[in-house]
């Protein structure tokens, strides 16, 4: 219903956003002969390992080598959106999410990879846990495949928590979380109650922001595509996140995205940490983190809902302009497959093996001996994500952490901007909130243009 306006609005923002060119050359022969891959990737901690993994699937493919452009998730979103609306050819691979994937899948721009997972004998597309799969498919078929999956919750330092003489709720709400960070803040020289997410960036801020939001009761829009981010629900959250950040957050967290706070968390520094359910592969990790093997999890808080995460994937896919597509399918069977998992544990442990994609890797003992503080909250959070009903009220789009739609880059890149001037005190909630409904107003309109 929207796809002509959709195609022309993200190609727009694309070119907005050129760093490269709209024109690329495609992978050019090694010198030994191979064809070589560019595979543009989020500089994550899994998917590093996967680069310094390299050498193995070389090995088992030499015919191909691989050129990996890693960078920080907002400047890969941007990189990566611009070569693939405008058609620039650049990347042979790229990493997306369940966000781009059924809009890129329906714009022509990916390739169906339907086929290749058919053909190759063993691969067990049905093992990836279904809620993921479905989110990666378009019309029955998929057109990226999953490298991790997450949810969000709750990690915890259950030695601070003792320390303090508190406890940790077995489901716990937000009022009570904002409680115990008020308890926790300071409980150690340099320790901040909670470590939250505040960089601008639709897929930073606003991804634990959102969750909170639909919560809360909060919705970006009504059914018939009225904004609605100057109602008392939105508010209210927003209030709440704010000033739950400012309060008992970590210092500048208006700068701190997912890396940030991983960090922070992971080298003793914040009492809790809310984000995504990948975090255990660094913070379990003994050779990355501090505080290993000292933490509690507890599903997502919540407000007025049951459940209170968010369903995302990075996956693997291939834009329809690479001239080698056989080989890039190689790749992703390669980095998304059984056996993948099995090479990370060898290679570094069990507890750095990518999480929430595979059912199968929930079932191997040594996985969930190292993973038995998590594994369980962990995937009943993917499993229990509903996108298509994400909080208390119906909505007109899909999504959790984001909103499914091709405007949602731009528009929730303005929203988190102004969100996170809030987080530094720069303007006032209300300012922030005033701003983003104009804003919002704008794509809401487009919306019932096309529907009369």
């Amino acid at each position: 219903m929207h796809t002509t306006y959709a195609v022309r609005a993200t190609a727009v923002a694309a070119c907005g956003l050129l760093l490269t060119g709209c024109a690329g050359t495609g992978a050019l022969p090694s010198e030994d002969g191979a064809v070589r891959l560019t595979v543009a990737i989020v500089s994550n901690p899994q998917m590093q390992d996967a680069i310094s993994l390299e050498s193995r699937f070389r090995a088992e493919h030499p015919g191909i080598a691989l050129d990996f452009v890693s960078l920080p998730e907002n400047e890969a979103r941007a990189k990566i959106t611009t070569s693939v609306a405008t058609g620039g050819g650049e990347f042979d691979v790229v990493m997306i999410s369940n966000y781009e994937t059924r809009q890129w899948a329906e714009y022509g721009w990916l390739e169906n990879l339907q086929p290749s997972i058919d053909a190759a004998g063993g691969y067990d597309h049905e093992d990836f846990i279904p809620s993921i799969r479905e989110d990666l498919s378009h019309e029955g078929d998929m057109y990226s495949v999953p490298f991790y999956g997450e949810s969000s919750f709750l990690a915890y330092r259950k030695d601070l928590f003792e320390q303090a003489g508190v406890e940790m709720p077995p489901d716990p709400t937000w009022e009570e979380v904002a409680d115990l960070a008020a308890e926790l803040d300071g409980v150690e020289p340099g320790v901040s109650g909670i470590c939250l997410r505040g960089l601008a960036g639709w897929g930073e801020v606003l991804s634990p922001f959102n969750s909170v939001l639909n919560t809360f009761g909060g919705r970006w829009y009504d059914e018939d595509w009225n904004a609605e981010i100057d109602s008392p629900e939105f508010r209210r959250a927003a209030e709440f996140y704010v000033g739950l950040a400012r309060e008992h957050g970590q210092p500048g967290a208006a700068n701190s995205g997912f890396g940030d706070c991983l960090n922070r968390y992971s080298q003793g520094r914040a009492a809790m940490f809310y984000d995504s359910t990948s975090m255990v592969s660094t913070i379990e990790d003994p050779d990355s983190a501090t505080v290993a093997g000292l933490n509690g999890y507890a599903a997502a808080p919540v407000a007025e809902t049951d459940y209170g995460g968010w369903l995302y994937t990075w996956a693997l896919g291939v834009p329809s302009t690479s001239e080698h597509k056989e080989e890039a399918w190689a790749f992703l069977e390669w980095m998304t497959d059984k056996d993948y998992v099995r090479t990370v544990a060898e290679e570094y442990g069990w507890q750095r093996v990518p999480p929430g994609n595979r059912l199968s890797t929930f079932e191997v003992p040594e996985y969930r001996e190292a993973a038995r503080a998590y594994a369980e909250p962990m995937l009943q959070g993917i499993q229990e994500a509903d996108p298509e009903d994400p909080g208390t009220r119906p909505v007109p789009y899909e999504g959790i952490g984001f909103l499914a739609i091709p405007e949602f880059q731009d528009l929730g890149t303005r929203v988190s901007q102004q969100l996170s001037a809030a987080i530094a005190g720069q303007i006032t909630v209300e300012q922030a909130l005033e701003q983003s409904q104009e804003y919002a107003e704008v794509v809401g309109g487009t919306y019932r243009e096309d529907d009369r």
